[in-house]
């Protein structure tokens, strides 16, 4: 089940690494050079004019509602949403056709504090224009494609830009909402070399360092500390075992952090290279597991022995964080598909069957001990009245 889930998120992450091809003829116009972007199955495609250092070029994107909205623009300064200057091409709320209006989105639209409205934008764009795929009998509908056209003039000898794309379910009047914030709409942004073609690496370094955090941290937090727990509580009550059960659970919990701690330590690296990209409750949650279970790891060092009177003390603390730990792990690593984008993916269809089947197994495992706690429990009190006896007592019965 394990190989089922790395397989299925392997794949999940392969198709979203490569996404529809780029063209760079449209019905108006034709360009030198195209190229696939990052997120959201969008594409770019430009000529650049070095005589007058101006840009052609068309931006492909997709509706996600028939109410929502589509930009694109381009960030003077730095790889990142603020300070982009935007072209939004949205439905108009009156007529009901598309328009394409300018967006400045400074500080004040990322934290929310007033709607998003139109204004002339500070750079030299000399044209802007938008139209759906497929010419004037195409509507607005979830999937229909727009392709945004401008013509930059830029500064010379200055030929990377600063890309940021995104799209919206709705628009209040003449206001863009909130874009969703999944990976993939907060990583939409690319930095590309119009001279050359060329893009900058940090994306590709980001999304397989995502990738490789999400998998390590799902088999260590979601898959491996669980089973450890397990272990720990239903093989520990067979006798035959003896030590085994402890050295078993040892090995596994102390695995899993070890691992759980290359996943959390890529994590913060993430966070370093992605300024501006928050995501609030995983990383509490991973912090506050992570914590959890450095101390688990520590408490291997103050076990008491089983005749000191802080023994049972111990045993609570241990339970009780250990528990905590494996839960807080199991929400993370689903507050980490959302995160991820793959909320509906195949790798977290085949991590619920993982999880279910540990947790069947865990619910036959309970009964049994419950069945077997019971059967004692009746045969103490058979015992106690003197119903039955133990096995001196049958043999000595034997013989009279």
């Amino acid at each position: 089940m394990l190989l089922l889930f790395l397989f299925f998120l392997f794949s999940s992450h392969l198709h979203t690494a490569f996404p529809a091809h780029c063209t760079t003829t449209t019905a108006t116009k034709t360009f030198q050079k195209c190229m696939i972007l990052p997120t959201q199955q969008a594409s770019i495609a430009w000529t650049f004019h070095a005589h007058n250092a101006t840009l052609d070029l068309c931006f492909f994107g997709t509706f996600i509602s028939p109410s929502g909205w589509v930009g694109w623009g381009v960030n003077p300064s730095s790889a990142e949403m603020t300070g982009t200057r935007a072209l939004v091409a949205f439905p108009d709320p009156n007529s009901g056709q598309l328009v394409l209006l300018p967006y400045i989105l400074d500080p004040t639209v990322k934290l929310q504090k007033s709607p998003l409205l139109s204004r002339p934008l500070d750079i030299n764009l000399i044209s802007s224009s938008a139209t759906l795929y497929g010419g004037k009998m195409a509507t607005i509908h979830n999937g229909a494609t727009i392709q945004i056209f401008a013509t930059l003039k830029l500064v010379p000898n200055k030929t990377k830009i600063h890309y940021v794309w995104n799209r919206g379910l709705y628009v209040q009047g003449y206001s863009p909402t909130i874009h969703p914030t999944t990976s993939n709409d907060l990583s939409s942004i690319a930095t590309i070399d119009i001279k050359s073609g060329s893009t900058a690496i940090q994306h590709s370094n980001v999304k397989t360092l995502r990738t490789v955090h999400g998998i390590i941290n799902a088999i260590s937090w979601g898959v491996l500390l669980p089973v450890g727990a397990v272990t720990a509580r239903y093989l520990r009550h067979i006798q035959a075992l003896g030590p085994s059960w402890f050295y078993a659970h040892s090995g596994i919990q102390l695995g899993a952090f070890f691992l759980g701690t290359v996943g959390f330590a890529i994590g913060i690296r993430l966070g370093e290279l992605s300024p501006g990209v928050m995501y609030g409750l995983h990383r509490k949650l991973g912090f506050a597991a992570f914590c959890m279970g450095a101390l688990q790891t520590l408490a291997l060092l103050f076990r008491p022995k089983t005749t000191n009177k802080f023994r049972k003390y111990w045993k609570s603390y241990h339970h009780f964080v250990g528990y905590a730990c494996v839960v807080l792990g199991v929400v993370n690593v689903f507050q980490g598909f959302e995160v991820m984008g793959e909320g509906r993916s195949y790798a977290k269809l085949a991590y619920c069957l993982c999880l279910s089947s540990l947790i069947g197994v865990c619910i036959a495992l309970e009964v049994n001990s419950w069945i077997i706690f019971c059967r004692k429990a009746k045969e103490d009190k058979l015992r106690r009245e003197g119903l039955i006896g133990g096995s001196d007592d049958k043999g000595s019965g034997i013989h009279s």
